[in-house]
């Protein structure tokens, strides 16, 4: 177990191993769910990602237009672990 100190202006400065156990880079944010008995859990914030961030994630990458038939062919093939 790790004790940490708070400060007079009760601020708690983490260890860079423990940062990095929590996988905590700089400029992160962290999310502290209170529970009772005065317990926390400490964890990163992951931002939730949208559909709509997903559906444009690839737009511009290409001009070409696959067929649903290109597609379902290169499915198969990946599918069985050809290139």
């Amino acid at each position: 177990m790790t004790t940490l100190t708070v400060t007079a202006r009760g601020q708690v400065t983490f260890r860079k191993d423990i940062l990095q156990h929590l996988g905590i880079k700089p400029g992160d944010k962290i999310e502290l769910e209170l529970l009772p008995d005065g317990q926390a859990v400490l964890k990163t914030a992951r931002p939730a990602g949208t559909i709509a961030s997903f559906i444009g994630l690839l737009s511009n990458r290409t001009q070409k237009v696959a067929t649903i038939e290109e597609i379902n062919e290169a499915a198969a093939q990946g599918w069985v672990g050809k290139q």
